[in-house]
C-alpha cells in the first residue's frame, strides 16, 4: 500500500487541556455538532492525570478553541503546538 504524500496529509494541531476526556468530547460536540466534530478530526493522544493532550486539524483549530471556551465544565487550554514534542516545553 502507498503512504500519502507530504501535501495530501491533514496538518495537525496538538492541545494539551486540563480536564477530562468526556467533558471535552461534550464541549466539542455540543458547540460544533457532528459535522463540526468529522472536520476537526479530533484524536485523543493521551491522558494523564487531569490533562488531556488532542490532535485537530489545523482547519478547525479556532473552532475547536471556542468550543473549549464556552464549556460548561472547567477546560483549560495550556498549550497549542505543531508537534507532541512542542507541548512539553
Amino acid at each position: 500500500m502507498l503512504s500519502l504524500k507530504s501535501s495530501a496529509r491533514d496538518s495537525k494541531r496538538y492541545l494539551r487541556i486540563k480536564g477530562v476526556r468526556s467533558a471535552v468530547e461534550e464541549a466539542i460536540l455540543e458547540y460544533i455538532g457532528v459535522l463540526g466534530w468529522a472536520n476537526a478530526a479530533p484524536v485523543f493522544v493521551s491522558e494523564r492525570g487531569n490533562q488531556v493532550v488532542v490532535a485537530v486539524n489545523r482547519e478547525a483549530l479556532s473552532n475547536v478553541r471556542a468550543a473549549l471556551a464556552l464549556a460548561k465544565d472547567e477546560l483549560t487550554i495550556l498549550r497549542v503546538s505543531g508537534t507532541l514534542k512542542g507541548l512539553d516545553k
